[in-house]
């Protein structure tokens, strides 16, 4: 497993089939909405998935992730605050 991501490779593909076959629900081969164990793993709800897979750039400008780790990045990059972090603590709960 790389260093920083906490997931396997095959995890992330199971997930980008996935959410490709969701996302196109109208269409021929779709699949059940049975949710990838990497969703869980990730305590990211299956419906928070969806969206920001259809509409990531909407809610956020820059820094995307659990609220502690923004705030971390934010200090480390010397800004006072980040557009979107209500959203990342509605999106990425703490674990």
């Amino acid at each position: 497993m790389p260093e920083g991501l906490p997931f396997k490779y095959t995890d992330y593909l199971e997930l980008v089939d996935w959410t490709g076959r969701i996302l196109r629900d109208d269409k021929r081969g779709a699949i059940a909405s049975d949710t990838p164990e990497i969703l869980s793993r990730l305590n990211i709800d299956t419906k928070h998935w969806i969206y920001l897979s259809k509409d990531f750039e909407s809610p956020f400008t820059s820094l995307v992730g659990c609220v502690h780790q923004v705030r971390k990045a934010c200090k480390e990059l010397g800004k006072h605050w980040s557009h979107g972090i209500n959203k990342c603590a509605e999106l990425f709960p703490e674990t």
